[in-house]
């Protein structure tokens, strides 16, 4: 069986986005990739800054709760859904939890065949694209640099603070199945 999913993880601003549109890229076949960030922008306007949905701390800290694990649960189905019909997915996303995020992710995408990639970047040059993005809670990239990969398996890591988007985009490529 080939390489149907290819999960990204890596805290904010690590480079996970800019590596799945240079996978996109360069993979012969044609990838779907879908993030965390996208099912944040779809969530209801009552689960943002909320105790139930998912909040955004003063200095960078996330916090969810039950609403917006409800939602990503069903995100996560609806994923596996269109892997188990056909369509590559690399999916962007940032395993808050660490192992159980991973735990999580991994009992949804249960039967396909999956690539798990490490996105590593240094926390200060997270922090200085953080700050050049502007669009991110300040302190958020320096948070989840080390913490998201804390008790994780990867088949793969990549650091873009050492290698361009391309180039970790191309490593991961040779290992697909």
């Amino acid at each position: 069986m080939s390489t149907q999913v290819i999960v990204l993880n890596g805290g904010s601003s690590s480079g996970k986005t800019g590596i799945a549109r240079c996978l996109k890229a360069v993979l012969p076949q044609p990838w779907i990739s879908l993030g965390v960030d996208d099912l944040v922008d779809a969530l209801p306007p009552g689960l943002l800054d909320s105790g139930s949905g998912i909040a955004f701390g003063d200095h960078g800290e996330v916090e969810v709760g039950a609403g917006f694990r409800e939602l990503e649960a069903a995100w996560m189905t609806g994923i596996a859904a269109m892997a188990r019909a056909g369509a590559r997915i690399i999916l962007d996303d940032v395993f808050l939890s660490g192992a159980a995020s991973q735990a999580r992710v991994r009992s949804q995408l249960d039967g396909l065949e999956v690539l798990w990639v490490g996105v590593h970047c240094a926390p200060e040059i997270a922090a200085g694209r953080e700050l050049a993005r502007g669009d991110r809670t300040g302190g958020m990239a320096e948070l989840q640099a080390i913490s998201v990969h804390e008790g994780v398996v990867y088949d793969l890591e990549v650091d873009t603070g050492a290698a361009e988007s391309l180039a970790c985009a191309r490593t991961i490529a040779t290992h697909l199945r």
